[in-house]
């Protein structure tokens, strides 16, 4: 999956400029359209045959012409296919939210979806106007803690979303980053340690670190045993804005450091630089913006950055910058086949 570049803008210019503003206006809708596909499960429902639209409502205990309402949208920009009158099949965007296929987005739509996280959006002219981030506008406080504390229920929905994403980006990330000269590796804040295991099965030399905070890492035990690693990782619970108390040669830091703004990453950098092995090397996992306008998935996350968490989706430039700030120096940047690229960085001295 490679979503640097975007095919909808050259798909948009094509039509009038009236009719590429009015579906840029509409896309909330098929955002929405999308989480209720996904929330049903109707990709699952069509996975042996096309279904008609009378069992799907029955199936999914919904009013069947609303349903078809939907349906009838998203097929019209690729997701599912009426292959008779009120009859749908998948297609290949759709078999991306069915439950059983790997890689499923499944719980990424849904989490983009959900009612606390749509109602977010509404708020962007808010972060706009005053730089301040919606989410505390809309719910009070900020966002983890609302997921991890207030709302477990969104917690563990948000949980598997990250989860399904890593599939998509993991491997990339195997492929494109050598391993062989580390002797231990820690995942900051890597939740369960999904990446972390994926590590160590592919360089069974390595020993790993799995740091994050307490209650992220209940469930981490579970995972690790599963991927046949546990003896191999040392669990740290801690919070990285403290003391990253972890020596280790290649420090993991995979979606985290867009999460916070230019004080807070150079506080988790430099946490991490005053503890790394000499010769180590701290890898941020995240999309690098590129310039002018050039379509690029990072500069849409960056969006939710802006209005979720008060993050920032980095050019190569600001990279550096923080890097700087940190102790640390960015030493290169390799793309991988995803939307993420590896930012390395070593120590400055």
């Amino acid at each position: 999956m490679n979503t640097r570049n975007n095919t909808a803008a050259p798909m948009l210019e094509t039509m009038p400029p009236e009719a590429q503003l009015m579906q840029l206006v509409g896309g909330s809708f098929i955002s929405q359209a999308t989480y209720v596909a996904a929330k049903l499960g109707l990709a699952d429902l069509m996975k042996e045959k096309p279904q008609t639209i009378e069992e799907l409502a029955k199936e999914t205990e919904t009013h069947e012409r609303s349903l078809y309402r939907v349906l009838r949208t998203l097929a019209s920009v690729g997701a599912f296919r009426e292959v008779e009158p009120k009859v749908f099949a998948n297609t290949p965007v759709s078999e991306t939210i069915r439950t059983d296929v790997p890689g499923s987005l499944r719980d990424m739509a849904i989490w983009m979806g959900e009612e606390p996280h749509w109602r977010v959006y509404g708020e962007m002219l808010h972060s706009v106007k005053t730089g301040k981030v919606a989410w505390e506008q809309v719910h009070g406080t900020e966002v983890f803690p609302y997921l991890f504390e207030q709302n477990r229920e969104l917690g563990e929905i948000f949980n598997r979303a990250m989860t399904s994403f890593s599939h998509v980006t993991i491997p990339a990330i195997l492929e494109a980053y050598d391993f062989s000269g580390a002797k231990t590796v820690a995942d900051i804040a890597g939740g369960y340690g999904h990446l972390l295991a994926a590590v160590l099965r592919k360089n069974q030399h390595l020993k790993g670190v799995l740091f994050d905070m307490p209650i992220v890492l209940e469930g981490a035990p579970a995972l690790l045993e599963k991927e046949a690693v546990s003896e191999r990782v040392e669990i740290v619970a801690g919070d990285f804005f403290t003391e990253i108390p972890v020596k280790a040669d290649v420090y993991l830091l995979k979606h985290i450091i867009h999460d916070w703004d230019d004080e807070r990453s150079v506080k988790i950098l430099q946490n991490i630089a005053a503890t790394m092995n000499e010769g180590g090397k701290a890898l941020i996992l995240e999309t690098v913006i590129s310039a002018g306008n050039e379509p690029h998935f990072g500069k849409i996350l960056d969006l939710e950055m802006m209005v979720s968490p008060g993050g920032i989706e980095r050019t190569e430039e600001e990279y550096s910058e923080i890097l700087a700030q940190s102790g640390l120096k960015l030493s290169r940047i390799i793309p991988t086949k995803s939307p993420l690229s590896i930012v390395e960085a070593i120590r400055a001295v």
